[in-house]
C-alpha cells in the first residue's frame, strides 16, 4: 500500500500477467484487483479478486491431467470422456485449484504491495468459496507494521555514557558473582547492608486497610526490590541497618498486573517484620574452584570481572543510543499502536530483548533482574520495543541489510562461546522455543543500529549507574494477577472487528 494513503482512502491496483517469454522462466503471475484500506491503527481492510481466466486455465490443466491419468469404472486408463472426468472429480480438482490460486494470489500480493504484516491474515479457506462464474474473491484484515517517513538517521549527536572502572567496582562485581556460590552464615550482629539477606514478615496498607502478607519471605537486600506486582525503589535506603526484631516501613508502588485496576499506580506502605540477619561467606579462590570459571588465578578471574564490566557498559552505551535514536526519529512521526497489537506482540518483545542481553553476553542473573523490571508494567515497555522494532525494520529495509542461514549459525557459536554451551544444544533449545526467525530479526536490527552510531558524533557523559535490583517471590498485595499480554479473542470472520 502507498503511504500516501490515508484512513478510509481505497487502493485498487491491477497486476497483468508476465509476457509468453517470461512465463517459462517464472511462474504466472495472477490477474488480479487488490483493494486496501485502513480500519483502524496498524490494521488494514484487504480485499482481492482473481480473474476468472486464471481460474479456468488452472482447471483446464488440472482436468486435462485427469483425463490422461485417472481410471474411471467402465473405461480404459485415460479414456473417459472428459466431460465424465470433470463431473466426477469436480469437487477434488475445484478445491486443489481454490486452495493454489489463493496461495499464489497471497504471496504475490506480499511481493507486489507494501505490506509488513505482523502476524498471519485471519483467512479460513475453508470459508472461501470458487465460483462456478467469475473472480475469485476473498477478504480479510490483518495488523501490519505503522507507517511512517524516516527522518535523517545517519549524523546523529549522542551522548554516549563513559565509566573507567576501579579496583572498588571490580571488587563489588566480583563479590556480586561470588555470591551465587557462596554459604549463608548467620549475622547475630544484625546490621542488614547491602548483599546481606534478611528473613521478614511482610505486611502492605494502603491506609489502615490490610492488602496483603507474606510470612518468612527471604530478601537480599539490594537498591531496588521487585515484587510479583510492584517495585519498592528505595529499598536500600529503607532497610539498611535494620536488625533482627526491627519494624521498617518500605514504599512499593505497584504495577499493571495487578489484577484491581483501581490500584495501578498506588503507592502502598509495606511493613518490614525481621526475623534474621545471613551474610554470605564468600568462597576461597582455590585453584579447583576457580576452573569453574575457565581462569587458573584470582588475577585471571578478577580480568574476566572486568570483561563482563565492559560488555555490560557496552550494553548499556547501546540501549542509550538506541533511546536517543528512537526519541529523535519517533520525534517525526504519531505512533499510535493498539492495546490489543501490544497484548499480542509482547511476549514476543520480551523474548527479543532477552535475546538482544544475551547476545550482549549480559549474565543470566542480571537478566532475570532486567526482565522482572520490564515485566512490571509489560504493554508500556512492549510499545517501546515495538516502535525501536519498527524503526530499525525501516533502516534495514532501506539500507538493504540482510542476514543468511552462515550468519545465524556464526551468531549462534558467538552466544555459545559466551555461556560456555554447546553450539548445537544452543540452536535446539531456540528451534524448540521458536526463537531462530526472532534470533534473525534481531541480528538484522542490530546492524541497522549500528549502522547509525557508526556515523554518529559522540558527546562523553558519565555514566549515570542501573541500580542493583533484588527479587522476590511474592506479591505485595494479595489480590488476583492479571497477565496484560494475555492475547485477546481472536477476530472470527464475519464479524466486526476488536475495538481499536
Amino acid at each position: 500500500m502507498s503511504e500516501e494513503n490515508r484512513p478510509e482512502e481505497t487502493a485498487v491496483s491491477t497486476e497483468v500477467a508476465s509476457p509468453p517469454d517470461e512465463q517459462a522462466k517464472q511462474p504466472v503471475k495472477l490477474t488480479q484487483t487488490v483493494e486496501m484500506r485502513d480500519v483502524g491503527p496498524c490494521r488494514k481492510h484487504i480485499k482481492v479478486a482473481v480473474d476468472r481466466k486464471d481460474i479456468e486455465a488452472r482447471l483446464g490443466e488440472q482436468f486435462s491431467k485427469l483425463v490422461s491419468e485417472s481410471n474411471v469404472a467402465g473405461f480404459r486408463p485415460g479414456k473417459a470422456p472428459r466431460k465424465l472426468v470433470e463431473k466426477h472429480f469436480a469437487k477434488d480438482v475445484r478445491d486443489q485449484v481454490k486452495n493454489e490460486v489463493l496461495l499464489a494470489s497471497l504471496e504475490q500480493l506480499a511481493d507486489d504491495h507494501d505490506v509488513a504484516p505482523l502476524a498471519p491474515p485471519n483467512i479460513d479457506p475453508r470459508k472461501i468459496e470458487l465460483p462456478k462464474e467469475g473472480p475469485l474473491t476473498y477478504e480479510f484484515e490483518v495488523e501490519v507494521r505503522p507507517q511512517f517517513d524516516l527522518p535523517p538517521y545517519k549524523g546523529l549527536k549522542l551522548k554516549r555514557p563513559v565509566k573507567t572502572f576501579t579496583e572498588d567496582d571490580v571488587e563489588l562485581a566480583q563479590r556480586r558473582v561470588l555470591s551465587q556460590h557462596g554459604q549463608l552464615v548467620p549475622k547475630p550482629e544484625g546490621n542488614a547492608q547491602i548483599g546481606d539477606l534478611i528473613t521478614v514478615d511482610v505486611t502492605s496498607r494502603l491506609g489502615d486497610r490490610v492488602l496483603g502478607s507474606a510470612k518468612e519471605a527471604t530478601i537480599r537486600v539490594e537498591k531496588q526490590l521487585a515484587f510479583k506486582d510492584g517495585i519498592a525503589r528505595r529499598f536500600a535506603d529503607q532497610i539498611v541497618g535494620a536488625s533482627a526484631g526491627d519494624s521498617r516501613i518500605v514504599d512499593v508502588q505497584l504495577s499493571d498486573s495487578v489484577g484491581d485496576a483501581a490500584m495501578h499506580g498506588q503507592t502502598v506502605k509495606t511493613t518490614f517484620d525481621v526475623k534474621d540477619v545471613k551474610t554470605l561467606r564468600l568462597p576461597e579462590l582455590t585453584h579447583e574452584f576457580l576452573h569453574k570459571f575457565g581462569v587458573h588465578t584470582p588475577e585471571q578471574f578478577r580480568e574476566r570481572i572486568r570483561v563482563l564490566l565492559g560488555r555490560q557498559l557496552e550494553h548499556e552505551q547501546r540501549q542509550r543510543a538506541r533511546e536517543q535514536v528512537l526519541t529523535h526519529i519517533a520525534a517525526a512521526a504519531t505512533w499510535e499502536l493498539p492495546e490489543d497489537m501490544l497484548r499480542r506482540q509482547a511476549r514476543k518483545a520480551m523474548a527479543r530483548r532477552v535475546m538482544e542481553m544475551k547476545s550482549d553476553g549480559i549474565s543470566e542473573e542480571e537478566i532475570a533482574r532486567r526482565e522482572r523490571l520490564l515485566k512490571q508494567d509489560i504493554l508500556a515497555s512492549t510499545a517501546l520495543a515495538l516502535k525501536e522494532q519498527f524503526v530499525l525494520q525501516k533502516i534495514a529495509e532501506v539500507e538493504k541489510i540482510e542476514v543468511d542461514e552462515k550468519d545465524v549459525e556464526d551468531e549462534i557459536e558467538r552466544m555459545a562461546a559466551q555461556t560456555d554451551e554447546s553450539p548445537r544444544r544452543l540452536r535446539a533449545r531456540l528451534e524448540k522455543d521458536d526463537l531462530l526467525e526472532t534470533l534473525a530479526a534481531e541480528m538484522v536490527e542490530r546492524q541497522a543500529l549500528d549502522l547509525i552510531l557508526d556515523t554518529a558524533e559522540y558527546e562523553d557523559v558519565p555514566l549515570d549507574q542501573t541500580e542493583q535490583l533484588s527479587t522476590v517471590e511474592a506479591q505485595a498485595i494479595d489480590a488476583p494477577m492479571q497477565d496484560p499480554s494475555n492475547e485477546p479473542p481472536a477476530f472470527e470472520e464475519g464479524a466486526p472487528p476488536p475495538p481499536a
